[in-house]
């Protein structure tokens, strides 16, 4: 995420624009944006016109619409967020009032206006936009024929490329198809490793598969680097690790994660240190139930038990 501008009056009203580069941005929009905020942002409108013959003429119009929120939709799977809201300012196309949706996309400005930012939101605006938060592992999901190259992230998987190639089955008196199917396919998966990886930025780089097809793409890996002379991943030997796992979907990256040889070599990275903290939040709440209240009346509740035992005012 790119911070374009920022405007915070003293009264913490005000509002940032922001610039969404990666799939992640998202999550961190979604998690910025609240119910009652007004967000501006590009947006498409059908608009109807008719002529003096009375025949209509539909067609898109591009314009930019200011809303206040009223509902917020992630669909973290497509990376997308849907805004729903009426507008608060009319322009040629839309009045004031009338409902719309804004669907915030990648490498589209738009901004967010607050009544009061606080130290949540303006730490997460922070956080989104420090260049030196990015993924810090890389993991590929595979099984023969089909892969899933991935980033892990403290707060999510983004998926970069499914791959699916064609790999004949082993037949009785001759590989040599199968062999050549494989190779083909492993190709393909290292093509999209050097594409989508940053070998400086990662930290730890996981093969997982059930058998033996995380090893075959790791020796295929360091075989053709060492051919092609790719430093790049000749330096970064050491940062991949094989493991197992039962599929090669991408759901698969849950065992992998949890078992602990994985768990071991992921420890100084952001993922391993979000993790830990929420395992210890959830050990602490196993042990007091009453550490935490949520929803209003809930809270109310707490509020009026706290004051019955004499410890709050």
């Amino acid at each position: 995420m790119r911070l374009i501008k920022k405007s915070i009056e003293r009264d913490m009203s005000g509002s940032v624009t922001l610039y969404p580069e990666e799939p992640e941005d998202m999550w961190h929009a979604f998690n910025l944006i609240r119910p009652n905020d007004t967000v501006r942002a590009p947006a498409v409108r059908r608009v109807t016109t008719e002529s003096r013959t009375g025949s209509t003429n539909s067609q898109r119009v591009h314009t930019t619409l200011t809303i206040s929120v009223r509902k917020i939709d992630f669909d973290a799977q497509a990376g997308q967020l849907h805004i729903n809201g009426q507008v608060t300012e009319e322009n040629k196309i839309v009045s004031v009032g009338m409902f719309h949706t804004l669907d915030l996309e990648l490498h589209r400005n738009f901004t967010l206006i607050k009544s009061e930012w606080d130290s949540v939101t303006l730490g997460v605006v922070k956080e989104a936009c420090d260049a030196g938060d990015r993924a810090e592992i890389g993991a590929v999901v595979l099984q023969e024929g089909f892969a899933n190259v991935c980033f892990i992230t403290e707060h999510m998987t983004l998926l970069r490329q499914r791959i699916e190639v064609p790999v004949p089955r082993k037949r009785v008196g001759s590989t040599t198809s199968y062999e050549k199917g494989l190779q083909k396919f492993y190709d393909v998966v290292y093509q999209s490793i050097i594409r989508h990886f940053d070998f400086n930025t990662l930290k730890v780089i996981l093969l997982a598969s059930p058998g033996f097809v995380a090893e075959g793409l790791k020796e295929y890996i360091f075989l053709t680097a060492l051919q092609t002379d790719y430093k790049p991943v000749l330096h970064s030997k050491k940062k991949f690790v094989t493991v197992h796992c039962s599929t090669g979907h991408i759901h698969s990256l849950n065992e992998v994660l949890k078992s602990p040889e994985v768990a071991a070599t992921l420890a100084d990275t952001k993922f391993a240190k979000e993790t830990k903290a929420m395992e210890t939040f959830f050990e602490m709440m196993e042990k007091d139930e009453f550490r935490a209240w949520y929803g209003p009346k809930e809270v109310e509740r707490a509020v009026d038990k706290v004051r019955s035992d004499g410890r709050g005012g």
